[in-house]
Parts: structure tokens; C-alpha cells; sequence
């Protein structure tokens, strides 16, 4: 009897100690998503002062050691920014990246930053692109490219390291598009450029990519204007979200030249930007939440059962381009005549790269309330109009 017993305890105490391993597998692979998780200190001793109040961001932070900044991103990466004309603390952990102001010839690949530099009036820090002019809807950006006080260096896996290294590139901000290219990563820094990956795609929350500003604000020494700006989107964001829900429905898509409909997943930062304005997307459950992809693509029959009786359409020109008329939307696809919103004239369509004006996602907001609350018919909001 004896020996049944200690079987079955054996058995208990193995299962309960694969539990425990697989338990602590699957937290050590979600501590990768936020900055607060990451190694803490310089490793010299020093004690942080403070560190930046956030609000929304959950995938960077920054600790205070009298004038020097150490900024931890989710990737587990660490900047130490030093003041100009300071020196290098001695004996810090030999994984930190050191940052000495001023940061000037950046080579800018993440292109949600560079409204964010615009904002900063600080595209004078900006020598090396990884987008063409064409490319940008940023005016000032697009305009400093033209000028050439802005040069195209190649994308984010096929950069022009000569051009880059004659240009005494201080620091590369790529995208998260990088980790498919961890070679270009890797001879960019051999070659003495430091690389900072923007984790701001990864952010749950709209304007937890708008509080990105405040990470860039302290590599350039402007964390006062980045607290100003963000201060004003998160004041609009908190108008609208003081006001009740609307109920009212919205699908939020694009037509793809293949005649596939191409919407957002559920849960993606564009559909809060819905639910935060009081209104409901559509697709309750569209996508896997556990992918990268921000987009799904569906054939027409499909999309029409789901979105027919949507209240709402905002056609995302980003990539199509913009349309003039609601015809120029029925061409796409006849069956689009059926739907609710086209019939009622409540169709609207995105007149800027929304990927490219993160500073403004609190304005956006506040859009989507009064397409969703307006009765005057107003026919132009500062990101969308109504196609006619």
C-alpha cells in the first residue's frame, strides 16, 4: 500500500513540477512585451532619481541619474543619453548603448517617428532617410528631402552604409521591420552606428504610440516640448472619453486592387481609435490578436454579410488612394450600394497616412466622435471627408 502511495506522490510532485517549468516559460516569454520587466540600473552603483511618469506607453521607460537618462526599450535594449559636454560614468553594465548629446545625423528608418522629430522642430537632427520623398505625406519631411537636407539611404534591409558612414551617422532608429534583417542590425553597429529599434507598433493603445514623443524628446533634450505635445492629444483623448457611447457602428477598410477588402484586425490601434471616439467596429473578433498583422483580408461576399448594416464607413485611402465621390466607391465593388451607410451618405474617407501622424491620434479621436455625432453635415474633419 505503501508503495502505491509514494508512486502516486512521485507522480504528483513530477506533474507539479512541469507545471511550475511551464509557468515560468510562459511568463519569461511575456516579459519581452513591457520596459518595466527589463534589467533595472546602470550596474555602477548609481541610484535612479526618478524616472518619467506615463500614461499610456507601456513598451519603453526612462530613469533619471542626475543629468543622464537611461532609457529602456521592451527588446530588453538600453540607451544611457549624456548632456553634452559630461563625461561617460565610469564602470556602467556593458550592454548599455551610450548616446552623448547633441544626437545629430540620424538615420531615420522608422517612419511614425518622423512626425514626431516635426513636432520637436527637430528634423535638423534627421541627415539619412529610409523612405523616398515621394513617400512622405509629412510636408516639412518630404520638403527637407527635396532640399536635400535630407537624404534617401536606403530601406530598413537595404541601407547604403558608405553614404551612411560619410555622413558621421550618429544613431539608426529603425522600425521593427529589422528583426527580419538582424544582419543589417548587426553590421550597422559594427561599423559604429548605434541602432534603436521603435517599439511603438507594439503599443495597445493609440496614445501609447503618441507617448513615444516623450522617448525622443529625451535623446534630443526637449522632454518639455514632448510633454506639451502629448499633453494636448491626451486632452482630447480625454474630452471624447467623458461622453457617452454612441452605439453606432463603423467598418473601416480599404479595396484592394485584386477586388479583396482589406480591414482592420479587431483590437488594433485604428479600431480603439473607434471605440475610444464612442463608436463600435464592426468585426467583433477579426484576426488573430496574437500576430503582428494589423490588417485581414476578406473576400467581398464575406466583408458585405459582416459590414451591410454598418452605420459607418471610413475608407482608408493610405494605400489605394483618396476617392472624390461615393460612385468612385460603388466602382470598386456594385455590392457596396447595399450598405446602410453608403445609402444614408454616411461615408467618409481618410485624407492623410494616419501610420504617419502619430502626434495627432488624440485629434483623430475626437474626428471619429463628430463624424459619429454630428447632425449639422458637416462635410470635412482634419483627417477625413465625406464623400458625396
Amino acid at each position: 500500500m505503501k508503495s502505491k502511495i509514494c508512486k502516486m506522490n512521485k507522480k504528483r510532485c513530477l506533474c507539479l513540477a512541469l507545471c511550475i517549468l511551464l509557468l515560468a516559460s510562459l511568463l519569461s516569454g511575456c516579459a519581452g512585451g513591457r520596459a518595466a520587466e527589463q534589467k533595472d540600473g546602470l550596474g555602477n552603483g548609481w541610484q535612479a532619481e526618478g524616472g518619467m511618469p506615463l500614461k499610456y506607453a507601456k513598451n519603453f521607460r526612462v530613469d533619471y541619474y542626475g543629468g543622464y537618462s537611461l532609457i529602456t526599450i521592451s527588446d530588453g535594449s538600453r540607451y544611457l543619453v549624456v548632456p553634452e559636454d559630461s563625461s561617460v560614468p565610469e564602470g556602467i553594465d556593458p550592454d548599455i548603448t551610450v548616446l552623448r548629446r547633441p544626437i545629430r545625423n540620424i538615420y531615420l528608418v522608422a517612419t511614425s517617428a518622423m512626425c514626431l522629430f516635426d513636432a520637436l522642430d527637430s528634423l535638423d537632427s534627421i541627415r539619412l532617410s529610409g523612405t523616398k520623398a515621394e513617400n512622405w505625406y509629412i510636408e516639412n519631411a518630404r520638403a527637407a528631402m527635396e532640399a536635400g537636407d535630407i537624404l534617401y539611404a536606403g530601406k530598413y534591409n537595404a541601407p547604403d552604409y558608405e553614404l551612411i558612414l560619410s555622413n558621421s551617422c550618429n544613431l539608426a532608429i529603425e522600425s521593427t521591420m529589422i528583426t527580419h534583417s538582424p544582419e543589417v542590425k548587426e553590421k550597422l553597429e559594427t561599423v559604429g552606428v548605434p541602432v534603436l529599434t521603435d517599439q511603438s507598433s507594439y503599443e495597445s493603445h493609440p496614445l501609447g504610440r503618441t507617448e513615444w514623443i516623450k522617448l525622443y524628446g529625451t535623446l534630443l533634450g526637449k522632454e518639455e516640448e514632448a510633454e506639451r505635445i502629448f499633453n494636448e492629444q491626451a486632452d482630447y483623448l480625454d474630452e471624447t472619453a467623458a461622453q457617452e457611447n454612441t452605439g453606432k457602428t463603423v467598418a473601416f477598410f480599404y479595396i484592394s486592387s485584386s477586388g479583396r477588402v482589406v480591414a482592420r484586425r479587431s483590437g488594433d490601434y485604428v479600431t480603439k481609435m473607434i471605440e475610444l471616439a464612442g463608436g463600435k467596429y464592426v468585426f467583433e473578433n477579426l484576426g488573430d490578436p496574437e500576430t503582428a498583422m494589423s490588417t485581414v483580408t476578406l473576400e467581398m461576399e464575406s466583408f458585405y454579410a459582416s459590414a451591410k448594416e454598418a452605420d459607418f464607413i471610413i475608407y482608408n485611402s493610405t494605400i489605394d488612394g483618396e476617392l472624390s465621390s461615393l460612385d468612385d466607391l460603388i466602382r470598386k465593388n456594385s455590392l457596396l450600394r447595399d450598405f446602410k451607410a453608403v445609402r444614408n451618405g454616411n461615408v467618409w474617407c481618410t485624407s492623410k497616412n494616419l501610420y504617419q501622424e502619430t502626434t495627432q491620434f488624440g485629434l483623430m479621436v475626437s474626428d471619429i466622435r463628430r463624424m459619429l455625432t454630428d447632425t449639422s453635415g458637416l462635410s470635412r474633419l482634419n483627417f477625413m471627408y465625406r464623400l458625396e
